[in-house]
């Protein structure tokens, strides 16, 4: 399958692996790399030292493009670009905040950069500034969301741009996937799909709460503040929401929240902490090699974009 994001990057698939705090590292974004996608690293909440050793660990592991995430509100981030620069990735992803600063630096190292954005205003803004590609990023997906869902992005972006659009937000099948393609995306970031993976290191209690899942446990907190995180409800959700919805002061949701993505993710702690992951649920129902995930995507998303000729006929 022949994209202008597989032609961009040199992949097989186009099918970029999302970054996931705490669950991004070498084994999962080598696999996805092995399998013809493209893994990427997470740097959030992790040091320049982790970076750098976790992308020598991934070159060790495969061959192939893979990818660095670096979160623009990071404290650290400066470094962590440097560490980037310097280890020559085939290409970073920029969210949570401003990319612009960033992006003739990983050009000047050769590095392609590809925003994460979630408006048609920010996709323009990127897009002049040189980006090589954009992710476009629906609220349907897990952890930090914004407010248009992944339909009216694709809508409203895709032909106001040049530059290939990958789509993003509760994509998780092949079906998602053959979508995507048919309004214009060039692929897909999917990234609560690999979570029930073999080679993910996310914690087996929170495996297992998301195979239990079903589509009405999703939630996003914070949404009334501008900044929603989206996850399965629990004990902690329950208390952030009630919180949220007397007026609480910012700083103690804060507060409340600070850890929670470690808790679940890293310690296991499924109701004091926020299982993150997105709103298409109800197929996340068994733990996969990587390998098969995406050869299972790619032959659904064939079968179906090879069937829709006969809705003419």
């Amino acid at each position: 399958m022949q994209t202008r994001l597989t032609k961009l990057l040199g992949i097989q698939y186009p099918i970029i692996q999302g970054a996931m705090a705490w669950i991004s590292e070498a084994n999962l974004t080598s696999a996805v790399s092995n399998a013809g996608g493209a893994g990427i690293i997470a740097t959030g909440g992790r040091s320049a030292e982790w970076t750098r050793d976790e992308i020598h660990k991934t070159k060790a592991l495969t061959t192939k493009p893979f990818g660095v995430n670096l979160v623009m509100m990071a404290p650290n981030k400066d470094e962590i670009a440097e560490v980037i620069c310097r280890e020559k990735v085939a290409f970073v992803t920029l969210g949570a905040g401003n990319p612009v600063p960033f992006i003739d630096k990983f050009h000047q190292a050769g590095i392609l950069v590809i925003p994460v954005v979630p408006s048609l205003k920010l996709a323009k803004r990127v897009e002049a500034a040189g980006a090589d590609a954009i992710i476009i990023e629906g609220m349907e997906a897990g952890g930090h969301i914004g407010n248009l869902t992944t339909m009216a992005l694709l809508t409203n972006v895709i032909p106001e741009v040049s530059i290939p659009v990958i789509a993003a937000g509760g994509i998780a099948d092949g079906r998602g996937m053959a979508a995507a393609l048919l309004m214009g995306a060039s692929g897909v970031q999917m990234g609560s799909r690999f979570l029930l993976t073999e080679e993910c290191t996310l914690h087996p209690n929170a495996k297992q709460r998301i195979i239990e899942a079903q589509d009405t446990d999703s939630v996003a907190t914070g949404l009334s503040r501008g900044h929603g995180v989206r996850g399965l409800k629990n004990k902690f959700t329950d208390r952030y929401m009630e919180l949220e919805n007397s007026g609480a002061p910012q700083k103690d949701l804060d507060e409340l929240a600070t850890g929670t993505n470690k808790k679940a993710a890293v310690d296991g702690d499924v109701e004091n902490g926020l299982v993150q992951v997105g709103q298409s649920l109800n197929c996340l129902n068994e733990i996969q090699p990587v390998k098969e995930v995406i050869e299972a995507v790619i032959s659904e998303a064939i079968e179906t974009l090879s069937s829709a000729g006969k809705l003419l006929g």
